[in-house]
């Protein structure tokens, strides 16, 4: 139904940057609202970002405000994080994800709310 492939991840040093992108498929991107998720090692899944269909609507988790942005390009099906003043403690494999339906910050933020989900990819950042 839709199929979301991560790329971007890597190693970083404390203080820098990288940019992840989903590039999604099958149902028209337009009509998805999207999201990034984060695992740490021996974590739970986390809620880190999520856009709105439109792109009108942007939520993040606390810790993220003012480092991370997220956007798309609904032409090229593409939603990306772009992730500045990486911290250690934010190493864990990304996830992007695809729900439909409304949108409110509690279902945006939602782990459960979410139907369709990407492999990850890792992000390191050393200290």
């Amino acid at each position: 139904q839709v199929q979301l492939v991560e790329s971007g991840g890597g190693l970083v040093q404390a203080g820098g940057s990288l940019r992840l992108s989903c590039a999604a498929s099958g149902r028209t991107f337009s009509n998805i609202n999207m999201g990034w998720f984060r695992q740490a090692p021996g974590k739970e899944r986390d809620f880190v970002a999520a856009i709105s269909r439109s792109g009108a609507n942007t939520y993040y988790t606390d810790s993220v405000k003012g480092r991370f942005t997220i956007s798309r390009d609904n032409a090229k099906n593409t939603v990306y994080l772009q992730m500045n003043s990486l911290k250690p403690e934010d190493t864990a494999v990304y996830y992007c994800a695809a729900r439909s339906g409304l949108v409110t910050k509690a279902f945006m933020t939602a782990l459960g709310e979410y139907a369709y989900w990407g492999q990850g990819t890792q992000v390191t950042v050393s200290s």
